[in-house]
């Protein structure tokens, strides 16, 4: 500290080790006020981190709670998919609005704002994280409850700007039984409390199949690793999402706020509280 300091670091050019950090999360659009964000999150892609999203942003909504989804995988988004939206996202010199889904969730992605949903969005890392800083500032949620965000895998650039600039309330992890996965999970958890950022819950999607005909479990991809690694991370809050043929039908066919699935209940409890 220099002897002539005045205490006020915003006067000042050293870089003392009395200056504060400064804070580089960004002013939400003047018009949105949301309670809570919620990211969902892992280590790796294919492990059903939209699909762990959207069951969770239904359940939210059938409590009564107002819900936002931001699709935060701009290289491949499929939240709209799973809702069966094809209307795209509108805007004005106010800003963007979401799509809102029949049951009233309002959702952002790059796919509601391409003129053709497949055309493949081949940006660099930069341009990618000021697309998912726009679905903050510019886009209208309005007042939100929660509001959730679907996470591309990893620990790069989407992730880092999301941690930073978006004040996330806590994460979910998203993994599978499959030992590499659990094992790569871990660098989004590590990543995660490195941040500071509380970690909520961690779901183990595909953890069996019960057949119809006996209802026995059988564990396709391995024995399950969820209470082992829910141990490892200090975790509190664990679920299991099951092979389920209904599920993936309701996906594809944009059908899962018809869906009745209760797996995530004790997540949402944990939401909520």
């Amino acid at each position: 500290m220099s002897e002539e300091c005045t205490h006020d670091c915003s006067t000042c050019s050293q870089n003392c080790g009395e200056r504060e950090p400064e804070s580089l999360l960004k002013e939400p659009h003047g018009l949105t006020h949301v309670k809570k964000v919620i990211a969902v999150v892992s280590g790796k892609g294919g492990v059903g981190k939209t699909l762990v999203t959207s069951l969770l942003a239904v359940e939210m909504k059938r409590r009564g709670l107002s819900v936002g989804v931001m699709d935060a995988d701009v290289t491949g988004p499929s939240v709209p998919k799973v809702f069966g939206l094809t209307e795209r996202a509108t805007g004005d010199e106010a800003g963007i609005f979401p799509v809102e889904t029949k049951t009233g969730i309002k959702v952002i992605s790059m796919n509601l704002l391409l003129d053709n949903a497949s055309d493949p969005v081949v940006w660099r890392g930069p341009m990618i994280g000021g697309v998912v800083d726009q679905f903050w500032t510019d886009v209208i949620w309005g007042d939100l409850d929660f509001l959730f965000i679907d996470m591309p895998p990893g620990t790069g650039d989407v992730p880092l700007t999301v941690f930073q600039s978006i004040p996330v309330s806590g994460i979910v992890v998203v993994t599978s039984p499959q030992e590499l996965a659990s094992l790569i999970v871990g660098k989004a958890v590590n990543m995660a409390k490195m941040m500071n950022i509380p970690i909520l819950a961690l779901v183990e999607n595909m953890a069996y199949f019960k057949c119809p005909d006996c209802g026995r479990e059988y564990p396709i991809f391995g024995e399950s690793r969820l209470a082992e690694s829910a141990k490892k991370f200090g975790i509190g809050e664990t679920a299991q999402v099951p092979i389920d043929p209904k599920l993936a039908a309701a996906c594809d066919a944009g059908l899962i706020e018809l869906f009745d699935g209760t797996w995530l209940s004790g997540v949402a409890d944990t939401l909520e509280k």
